[in-house]
């Protein structure tokens, strides 16, 4: 019997999860990429390959796209999008907020989504039309009305010590206007906490596809919603997102747009 793509990308996210415990707090061989923050282990890179090994091993005929090994073309109409490691710079210091992202895209359009955290065994699911859940456990977005009330996370961009556009102004904006702003290190994490209530509100100026597929759909099926930073669809090769439960939602955007315009 063929494995269907959720139980693919379940087994594939678990096993590179499993990798990733084996050596939190071990000896790393750590590397920069773009920058000295820009971190890269060769766990990563281990941790990649076994997602691949696992979906080629079912569908040999797919394209994978992963942070990184890049672009491996095989399909027009299905692609995997994997991270094998998100939240790099949280493993090497021994920080227990990491995950394994991997998502299905067919025809463009992601319909598969896995995000697996090894440190707390959750494993959050979604498929499209189908529901997100976490453990099997079916998942719904907060019901916080206001960003006064809300719990909101970010992150900042590799080259924040250098860049004009940093997002330094919007997160203290955002810090006044919210309850509290967090930054978790995770972008798979952040949105998987939106889905999951944890969260009511999630952004990010800069991002690869492989931060954003998977949670992305998790969040919209939980009932959220997933825009750019103006409020438009998101574009999937270089996504910068806003992610929320919806209900708070226009009240990001406004505060985004104000700071930018400035």
């Amino acid at each position: 019997m063929t494995a269907s793509f959720l139980e693919v990308a379940v087994e594939a996210a678990r096993r590179a999860g499993a990798l990733l415990l084996e050596h939190r707090g071990a000896a790393l061989t750590v590397s920069t990429k773009s920058s000295p923050i820009n971190l890269v282990t060769d766990i990563d890179r281990g941790a990649e390959a076994l997602v691949v090994d696992t979906i080629h091993g079912h569908f040999p005929g797919h394209s994978i796209l992963a942070e990184e090994g890049g672009a491996l073309e095989r399909s027009h109409t299905h692609r995997w999008i994997v991270d094998p490691l998100d939240g790099t710079t949280n493993f090497v210091h021994g920080l227990p907020l990491f995950a394994v992202s991997v998502a299905l895209e067919v025809d463009g359009r992601a319909v598969v989504g896995v995000v697996f955290d090894p440190n707390l065994g959750e494993c959050f699911t979604a498929e499209r039309g189908r529901g997100a859940r976490v453990n099997g456990v079916p998942l719904r977005v907060s019901s916080t009305a206001t960003l006064g009330e809300s719990l909101l996370a970010t992150g900042f961009p590799y080259d924040v010590r250098a860049a004009a556009d940093n997002n330094l102004a919007e997160h203290a904006a955002l810090t006044r206007r919210s309850r509290i702003v967090r930054e978790l290190g995770s972008a798979a994490l952040s949105l998987a906490s939106v889905a999951a209530g944890r969260l009511d509100g999630f952004w990010e100026l800069v991002l690869g596809p492989w931060d954003v597929a998977a949670g992305a759909l998790l969040v919209e099926e939980a009932g959220g919603r997933v825009t750019s930073l103006e409020g438009g669809p998101v574009d999937p090769a270089t996504p910068a997102v806003v992610a929320s439960n919806g209900t708070i939602h226009d009240e990001i955007i406004r505060t985004l747009k104000e700071v930018r315009a400035q």
